[in-house]
Parts: C-alpha cells; sequence; structure tokens
C-alpha cells in the first residue's frame, strides 16, 4: 500500500462556520467545498481537514447523526506562546490554558463553533 494524502473527516452541524473558523485563525484554505462539505488545506500542516453536516445522506447510515465528539485536532507549532497571544488577540476563547505535562508536551486549546477541539502543542525535552 502507498498512500498518497491523509485527511480527518468531521461530522459537524454548521460546515460553513467550521471552515471559516480553520481559515480566519489557523491559515487553512478551502480547497472544494459545497452543500455540506468542505476540505481544507495548509501545505505544511501533512493533514487536509473535512467538514460534513451531519445528517448528510451521502453518509451511512450509522454515521449520519453522529457529531465529532471526543477527538483533538492536534497541530505541533515553533511558536506556542505567539500563537497563543495570537489568538487571544484574535479574540479567539482558550478553552485550556497553556500546560506543560512530565513527558515534556506543552499545549493549549481552542473549541471551533461547532465544539472542534483544536489544540497546539510543542515538545520540549
Amino acid at each position: 500500500m502507498r498512500i498518497t494524502a491523509t485527511a480527518v473527516s468531521l461530522n459537524v452541524d454548521d460546515v460553513p462556520a467550521s471552515s471559516a473558523f480553520l481559515v480566519r485563525h489557523f491559515g487553512f484554505r478551502e480547497e472544494m467545498a459545497a452543500d455540506g462539505f468542505a476540505s481544507l488545506t495548509r501545505e505544511d500542516a501533512g493533514v487536509n481537514v473535512a467538514f460534513l453536516r451531519r445528517g448528510l445522506p451521502t453518509l451511512p447510515a450509522d454515521q449520519r447523526d453522529v457529531a465529532a465528539a471526543g477527538l483533538i485536532l492536534a497541530f505541533v507549532v515553533d511558536d506556542l506562546e505567539g500563537e497563543l497571544r495570537r489568538l487571544q488577540d484574535e479574540g479567539v476563547a482558550i478553552t485550556m490554558p497553556l500546560t506543560v505535562e512530565e513527558w515534556g508536551e506543552r499545549a493549549f486549546q481552542v473549541r471551533d463553533p461547532n465544539g472542534v477541539i483544536v489544540q497546539l502543542v510543542d515538545w520540549k525535552a
């Protein structure tokens, strides 16, 4: 098997709101969009993020009404404190303050308008 791309798809109620949040605050761009669907990319992210509107009939019946929950979109960044300040300056609510774990992970979290958790992280040995 050869994998040529990676994507994560999240079911949300308001696709345009989640899409706009990643575009505005995290530098993603919409690569494709249609009613109930948006695919976003960043050249340096290594993963595309797709949003699907809950209830889409094209989804398998057992997935249609499931919302993105219990999942974290984590992005490793070079300047964690700088990103924290930038997001605060942009008025984004920080839903988990900058936290340092004993294994060296440092992270903080925000939530998009649909409740999708976005975590920015770095690692200090």
